[in-house]
């Protein structure tokens, strides 16, 4: 097998490793495969858009979902390191309100898989980062939502002292408490 994928605290949050072939020339990984995406990760997922973001340290991007077209994403970073959250927010889960976070890098090459029903965000620690993702559905600007990144009833600990940077929409975010339309 290419990958070796390890369930978080939200088992359906998942960590993926995948194989690294490296040498004097450099390195090979599969960055996908849906086979074994299938196989090891969550059968009957099919992708339909990919997404790049650059950032510099300190700017921290959502948390966002969306409604009615709900997105899972498959998140990693190419170049510089991230810390990314995926924050369960379906109402019926026993989960619902906690969080994960976790380190990805280009270093490390790890990918975190994020179903639909989780606003997903992450903070920038490098001082740049290349984050690419790919989405299980499109992206609907009047139904994207953002859980607000400092909501103490999630209370995600961010690795970052002051405020980060942020866009307007997401200094905006609602609470946890206030999601009434997922």
């Amino acid at each position: 097998m290419a990958i070796q994928v390890t369930a978080t605290a939200l088992p359906e949050v998942k960590v993926i490793e995948p194989k690294v072939f490296g040498d004097a020339r450099g390195f090979f990984l599969e960055s996908f495969n849906a086979r074994e995406f299938a196989e090891q990760v969550q059968a009957g997922v099919e992708f339909v858009q990919d997404n790049h973001s650059r950032s510099a340290k300190g700017v921290l991007r959502g948390l966002h979902y969306q409604i009615e077209h709900a997105q899972g994403k498959l998140v990693r970073v190419v170049a510089g390191e991230v810390f990314d959250v995926a924050v369960d927010i379906r109402k019926s889960s026993p989960d619902f309100g906690k969080w994960v976070g976790l380190r990805l890098s280009g270093e490390n090459q790890r990918q975190m898989w994020i179903p639909p029903g989780f606003a997903h965000g992450f903070l920038v620690v490098s001082e740049t980062a290349d984050f690419l993702y790919k989405t299980t559905d499109y992206w609907y600007p009047e139904f994207e939502r953002c859980l607000a990144w400092d909501d103490p009833q999630v209370g995600v600990e961010w690795p970052i002292e002051g405020e980060p940077v942020m866009a307007e929409k997401d200094r905006r975010g609602k609470s946890l408490g206030s999601l009434s339309d997922f």
